[in-house]
């Protein structure tokens, strides 16, 4: 359909309205508000970050102006979204609604696509026959051979039915061992001309959907994919929406971190074992038994410089696997090309290769560079222990993804970022400058700094708007902050006696429905241990049952508490009277030993910068912001926060971290807060 001009459409505040309408709702000036400033940062290629509290009715406020530029430009919006659930909610209930509801207002009916990375869905070529890729560990262990066995089943039974072949939609789900051996990741995939099923992919095809959809809902993985590799794996595009944008930087700094092991040292080289000779085979197995060797010697912890040894080590590997990689040579005509299965197993063996040899050169260039401050990447030993087995894997990441984002996203397309939470420290400086837009504000030079970059010198390519629209809850009278101040800091030692006595008596006015977010799976799981036997009234810990599962348990009885970690403190949406307490036990800083964010920390302070501020601060202020989030849920609800740690009232940096978070009245007196919670249980 050619594009209509802007002239012929109804105006934005127009259609929003008459999707309200449509769908059964009120106007809200919130939500005209952020939809006016949307359709204006499109008109103007101004970028804008937009602060929504919950129940805003944000998705609205920014599909409307994206729909109605795709019918006039002709060119599609990306929505990038950072969980699942609200990359369901938007395909399977907004976009549905929304599109019914304005087809006659835009004389087109609005088509939408939902995009994932390719190893989201099931690879016909590995479901017919190409070889599979178990883990070796998997090979000896009968009980996990049989559930992998039937997991697989499972996924081929499921293949039959399946219209889209998405991950997503297998349910229940199983284990990603199983998903393996049916999945291709884009550098193992042979390609739609050469896979026998290149026509049939489910890959493909929704690639294909995506590129004549007006809006296409991705993830932020993607996002990252998209500008670390430079090759276009979306849909052409002028905007894009990132929601849940305060996940934005942890989720890009994931996907750009590689990592190497002796295990996937060998796991490679068994890939290639059919297609090179063994001696060259035998030189990349001495250089995997000399790194295994040099990682057993080392504590875990980031390499300021290479280890003793380290240096030639990791060479050996990189060069080793180059010889693999160039012995197994350019694909012959008539050769594994003719064959499906020989095709797709030397592609996947390219891919193992590849990513050993490139990680070897990405470590090794790191220390290229002679000055600490100047290294882009930041490489650490992880030593991890499951179940007794202890995993040595080398990680690299880079110190900053402000400059990836500024030049492959904010060059490239105007962007509105949006979440209910983008405000660290009462501004908006602390997220932008990581996301590599200058600061509003150059005078906080802590938040600026926390990038470890310098900032755009071209401040016009890259000019932002900030808006925060509020939120439709009366934070003062709804519910109360209550900051335990004459509990002790919380120390190393885990949930203190006095902590246990404070979360008994608060669960206990509240009659249950508590929501208990731990800093830890080891502190809730002892809470939650230690309140079933001082309570009458239900506790679920996180680890009990599926969190989903346990999250619905907790909604439907009200006398139930729920106890977890760090997933809780932003998936939970419980609203009524279900959910009436949520106490969080300490201030939700970074580990101190964490390797990525002390150096981050460092690049702020080597530019005479607040490292602290800069980066554990804004870590725990966003964090402490979606976890407090979780008590307000629709504008009938009221209810406690209790922070039962006491920095929060004491500290230099406590009014820091309170400016992130709503306008609740504030106390400190468990009396009054005790009252307060028996009261709302007998209402």
């Amino acid at each position: 359909m050619p594009p209509k001009s802007k002239s012929e459409l109804p105006t934005v505040p127009s259609l929003l309205s008459t999707a309200v309408t449509a769908l059964g709702g009120t106007e809200r000036t919130a939500q005209l508000t952020m939809a006016s400033a949307v359709a204006h940062s499109i008109d103007t290629g101004e970028h804008l970050a937009v602060q929504a509290g919950t129940g805003t009715g944000k998705s609205l406020a920014y599909l409307v102006p994206s729909l109605r530029h795709a019918v006039t430009s002709g060119k599609t919006v990306v929505v990038s979204t950072a969980t699942i659930a609200l990359q369901r909610q938007l395909v399977d209930r907004d976009l549905p609604r929304l599109s019914k509801a304005l087809t006659t207002a835009l004389a087109h009916e609005p088509r939408f696509a939902i995009l994932k990375g390719r190893g989201n869905y099931l690879c016909l070529n590995k479901l017919h026959g190409a070889p599979s890729d178990a883990p070796e560990e998997e090979l000896f262990d009968a009980f996990a051979v049989s559930r992998l066995g039937r997991e697989v089943k499972r996924i081929t039974e499921w293949s039959s039915d399946t219209e889209t072949g998405d991950r997503d939609e297998l349910n229940p789900g199983v284990s990603d061992q199983a998903w393996r051996q049916m999945s291709v990741t884009s550098r193992e995939c042979l390609g739609k001309s050469r896979c026998p099923y290149g026509e049939d992919c489910f890959a493909e095809l929704a690639r294909v959907d995506a590129a004549r959809a007006d809006v296409v809902v991705t993830n932020h993985a993607m996002l990252a994919i998209d500008a670390i590799t430079g090759i276009s794996v979306l849909p052409e595009h002028d905007v894009v929406v990132v929601d849940e944008a305060h996940e934005l930087v942890d989720r890009v700094t994931s996907a750009a971190t590689a990592e190497m092991s002796a295990t996937a040292v060998g796991a490679a080289m068994r890939r290639c074992g059919k297609l090179v000779e063994d001696e060259i085979l035998d030189r990349l197995a001495g250089a995997a038994e000399g790194f295994a060797a040099l990682l057993d010697e080392l504590e875990g912890g980031r390499w300021e410089e290479l280890p003793p040894g380290a240096s030639q080590t990791i060479a050996s590997i990189r060069d080793a696997a180059w010889a693999v990689r160039t012995a197994i040579g350019p694909a012959k005509q008539g050769g594994a090309a003719a064959d499906p299965d020989a095709a797709a197993a030397r592609t996947a063996a390219l891919a193992a290769i590849d990513d050993v040899h490139d990680t070897a050169v990405r470590i090794l260039e790191t220390y290229e560079e002679s000055d600490p401050a100047k290294r882009r990447d930041v490489v650490w030993l992880a030593v991890d222990e499951f179940r007794g087995v202890v995993k040595r894997v080398v990680r690299v990441a880079p110190l900053s993804v402000g400059g990836l984002l500024r030049t492959r996203l904010f060059a490239e397309s105007t962007v509105v970022l949006t979440s209910a939470t983008l405000t660290v420290g009462g501004s908006f400086d602390g997220l932008a400058v990581n996301w590599g837009l200058p600061a509003a504000n150059p005078t906080r030079v802590d938040a600026a700094l926390a990038t470890g970059t310098e900032a755009p010198s071209d401040a016009d390519t890259f000019r932002w708007n900030s808006l925060d629209v509020g939120s439709p809850f009366d934070h003062g009278r709804a519910g109360i902050l209550y900051i335990a101040k004459h509990l002790t800091a919380p120390g190393r030692d885990g949930t203190s006696p006095s902590q246990l006595d404070e979360i008994a008596g608060l669960v206990r006015a509240a009659g249950g429905r508590t929501l208990g977010l731990f800093s830890s799976m080891r502190a809730a799981k002892a809470a939650a241990a230690e309140m079933r036997e001082r309570l009458d009234t239900p506790v679920l810990c996180q680890g009990d049952d599926a969190t989903g599962a346990l999250v619905e348990r907790f909604a439907q009885d009200e006398a139930t508490s729920l106890f977890g970690t760090l997933s809780l403190w932003q998936g939970v949406d419980v609203p009524g009277r279900s959910l009436t307490l949520v106490i969080v036990d300490r201030i939700p800083f970074p580990r101190p030993d964490d390797p990525l964010l002390v150096a981050r920390q460092r690049a702020v302070e080597s530019r005479g910068g607040n490292g602290f501020l800069a980066v554990a601060a804004n870590h725990a202020a966003l964090l402490l912001a979606q976890g407090v989030g979780r008590l307000l849920r629709s504008v009938d609800d009221k209810g406690v926060v209790a922070v039962l740690d006491s920095r929060l009232a004491t500290a230099r940096y406590g009014e820091y971290l309170r400016a992130s978070l709503p306008p609740f009245w504030e106390t400190t007196d468990p009396e009054i807060v005790r009252k307060a919670l028996t009261r709302l249980t007998a209402t």
